[in-house]
């Protein structure tokens, strides 16, 4: 089947992992079209803002998105790509299934867990303003709709692929009104679902008793900005940002990404490790019903980290981008 996909490369080692990641799926043989457009600072360069209308509407035609890191700034400058894309095309859910891959170390064997972030509001919104000069309010959205759509999306996900819980992650002790709505409109849409048992765990608390023993969790479901937290906080357990994927998606429109930074110091030095992005793209590859596709990279990967020859620095090896790549290309062929 032929797919039309639009790709952000991004920026700073952005471009060397996409470049990585869209060569794998070719060599598996992805019948793909691109349609590559520049987001943040280099849309800035041409095109006059971080998210022109040309790569919005390329994405709301294809429905579906590769997405490389884009930098943003801290403290100042132009807002998160990541935020104006969400925002923009409604992805209300931010997806990123933890779990071991063989081979990698890690802290903890046996982690096999999937974060559910709603993805729209709460305070990573970035609503913000100065009441006064040295006084700053921040504003917590917190919504039934947001809050009833993505529960239900992480409901439907957990009997779709047969998880057994869902743990919804809040404050409600302290802020009563706002989070206290989330943790309301979770247990009323796991109502409609007795095959799949529903608790919860204040924030602090569920932080802890992941580092103390992440095995008694299936599927978390949280707000925006504990969802960004906790969601890193668990890619912490198998081996890092580098090894984990993620997606945004919306009703009908899915954007796939690595949610690790941009790494500029080691930009265009061929040391940055795409497995991130390969994962978020076999994500992407279910996605669009190429499962088999995605399968088969995926013992691709595993092969190539089993036999531990080839890896890039972060995994403990000494090989570059491109010779981790062309590694997992020669599985494919």
């Amino acid at each position: 089947m032929k797919h039309t996909i639009t790709l952000i490369p991004g920026d700073g080692i952005g471009p060397e992992v996409s470049g990585a990641v869209v060569k794998i799926l070719e060599t598996a043989g992805l019948d793909v079209e691109w349609e590559s457009y520049p987001a943040g600072v280099l849309a800035v360069e041409r095109y006059g803002e971080t998210l022109p209308r040309q790569l919005l509407d390329s994405i709301i035609r294809n429905k579906v998105a590769l997405k490389g890191p884009v930098t943003t700034p801290v403290g100042g400058g132009f807002t998160s790509v990541n935020v104006g894309l969400r925002k923009a095309l409604d992805l209300y859910t931010n997806l990123r299934p933890v779990w071991n891959i063989p081979s990698v170390p890690s802290r903890y064997t046996g982690v096999d867990l999937v974060i559910v972030r709603e993805n729209t509001e709460d305070l990573y919104s970035g609503l913000e303003h100065e009441v006064v000069p040295g006084v700053v309010e921040s504003l917590k959205i917190i919504t039934r709709e947001a809050s009833t759509r993505v529960s239900t999306f992480a409901f439907e996900y957990a009997r779709k692929h047969g998880r057994k819980r869902v743990t919804a992650v809040h404050k409600a002790n302290i802020m009563k009104m706002g989070d206290g709505l989330f943790l309301e409109c979770v247990r009323t849409v796991g109502k409609k679902y007795p095959d799949i048992t529903q608790d919860d765990r204040i924030v602090d608390a569920a932080c802890m008793h992941l580092v103390m023993n992440p095995g008694q969790f299936d599927v978390l479901l949280l707000p925006n900005l504990y969802g960004d937290i906790v969601s890193d906080l668990c890619a912490g357990l198998v081996g890092g940002l580098g090894v984990v994927p993620a997606a945004n998606l919306g009703t009908e429109i899915g954007v796939f990404e690595a949610v690790h930074g941009s790494a500029p110091d080691i930009a265009g030095k061929s040391l940055a490790n795409p497995t991130a992005l390969l994962l978020s793209a076999l994500l992407m590859l279910r996605h669009i019903d190429e499962g088999p596709m995605a399968d088969r990279i995926m013992t691709a990967l595993g092969d190539v980290l089993s036999e531990g020859k080839v890896r890039t620095r972060d995994l403990g090896g000494q090989s570059s981008t491109i010779e981790f790549t062309e590694a997992i290309c020669r599985k494919l062929t």
